[in-house]
């Protein structure tokens, strides 16, 4: 498995349009923040198979990561591990010292187990409920 850092691609506007929009049902995907954060996404034989994307928070030392996405043919192989494992070692290169994210509550034990912790009260994004988590590198 190889990954590459970029502006925002079509390979992984394809991923994520496949993932959230066609399976999971949001609407608004894409936001203002894709065109200044970074995106990796995740080549597995030179097809795409999961991305994400992260940038620096206000803060310094504080990075937040999201759109955390793997196709369904590459699920179940432990690529969400990996890409936890890679978002922590390219964040520390860049400073960071923390790690923040919004995860749907269904995925709040993948983060657990890679992590994070829950901080905050659970909202809703579009009909999706989702809870802000924490992770210090």
């Amino acid at each position: 498995m190889e990954y590459r850092i970029s502006a925002l691609t079509r390979d992984a506007e394809d991923i994520r349009r496949e993932v959230f929009v066609e399976e999971q049902g949001f609407s608004n995907e894409f936001d203002e923040t894709d065109r200044t954060a970074e995106h990796i996404v995740f080549y597995e034989k030179d097809i795409p198979a999961a991305v994400c994307r992260f940038y620096q928070d206000t803060e310094e030392g504080v990075f937040v990561a999201g759109r955390i996405a793997v196709r369904k043919e590459f699920r179940g192989r432990h690529l969400g591990s990996y890409i936890m494992h890679t978002l922590d070692l390219e964040i520390r290169r860049r400073g960071g010292r923390r790690i923040l994210l919004s995860a749907q509550e269904q995925a709040v034990p993948f983060y657990q187990k890679n992590g994070y912790r829950c901080v905050g009260e659970s909202y809703l994004d579009e009909f999706c409920p989702h809870i802000q988590m924490v992770k210090d590198l």
